[in-house]
């Protein structure tokens, strides 16, 4: 472990997974804060539909990072970045630990391995004119620009895929060559929730069923009247599958089903990234997780071996 960094305890995984009721056990035992790595959370009105935690949980610890801004404000990677060194300096200052928890992967890593984005604004006639084309329309030709940058990429993140189409266009090089690693900020822990596919399964059906319970249709309908259907977050798994049903061509059932099925699908996405990352220490419990973190942040020959 890096002498005379920051500790920041990292805790990641797949959607349904247990993360946010893990993350704040493990904050109040440790005197901790929580910053938000999720790519939904960050908007204002989103609140069923990204299973943001509710307003008890975030007053029983601070929470940064989520509902801060409007669904059809720009935001980046890089923005996220900013913002969230800023808030982790912020739980430093006040002596607790910080926590860094969610399931953006790229959120998470451009933390975690200080990463520099290329600094190419936004090309507005550029980006109107792929906002038009499909998920699959898009990955086609970002791996046609870049064959390297395709095998990772989301595919089904539709934001993402503009942006790096965007950037090889501008620069002529590969997106994802250009996001460079920079020096370390912290000394981390990465902690990842993994669960059997039948017990994850099992979540995901059941917080789909509570958010169609808690009012996910009158949400989705109050969002598109105030903003319309062609900003981004509402392309999103939650949110996406409504417009069918708004359009009378299903029925509720069938809304229901959809959002359960892409959210197990991208719950694998998440883990086919994650599992990239050999730092991450698994657990499957509580105790587990505990057991690091004391290891962590009291054992001086403890290492979590998380940096070259």
């Amino acid at each position: 472990m890096k002498k005379g960094l920051q500790k920041l305890i990292v805790v990641l995984g797949p959607t349904a997974s247990g993360k946010t009721d893990l993350v704040i056990r493990l904050a109040k035992k440790f005197n901790g804060e929580i910053v938000s790595a999720d790519s939904r959370q960050i908007y204002k009105e989103m609140d069923i539909g990204t299973a943001k935690p509710s307003e008890k949980e975030m007053v029983k610890i601070p929470h940064y990072l989520i509902g801060f801004i409007n669904p059809n404000q720009k935001f980046s990677v890089a923005i996220y970045k900013k913002l969230a060194l800023k808030a982790l300096k912020k739980i430093e200052n006040q002596g607790k630990i910080p926590f860094l928890v969610g399931g953006t992967g790229l959120y998470i890593q451009s933390v975690v391995d200080n990463i520099e984005f290329p600094r190419v604004p936004a090309q507005n006639k550029l980006r109107k004119k792929l906002e038009r084309k499909s998920e699959k329309e898009l990955f086609r030709i970002y791996k046609q620009l870049d064959p390297k940058g395709a095998r990772f990429i989301d595919k089904k993140n539709k934001r993402r895929l503009i942006r790096a189409i965007e950037v090889c266009t501008i620069t002529k090089k590969s997106f994802w060559t250009q996001r460079e690693k920079g020096k370390p900020l912290f000394a981390v822990l990465i902690i990842g929730v993994k669960l059997s596919k039948k017990e994850l399964e099992k979540r995901i059906k059941k917080r789909v069923e509570k958010m169609i319970k808690s009012g996910l249709e009158k949400e989705m309908k109050r969002l598109v009247k105030k903003y319309g259907w062609k900003i981004s977050p509402l392309q999103t798994i939650g949110y996406k599958e409504w417009k069918d049903y708004f359009d009378k061509k299903i029925g509720a059932e069938s809304v229901e089903e959809k959002i359960r099925l892409h959210t197990i699908q991208f719950s694998k996405r998440q883990m086919t990234w994650f599992k990239r990352d050999k730092r991450i220490k698994w657990i499957n419990n509580y105790k587990k997780a505990e057991k690091l973190i004391k290891k962590f942040l009291f054992n001086k020959n403890f290492s979590a071996k998380f940096h070259s």
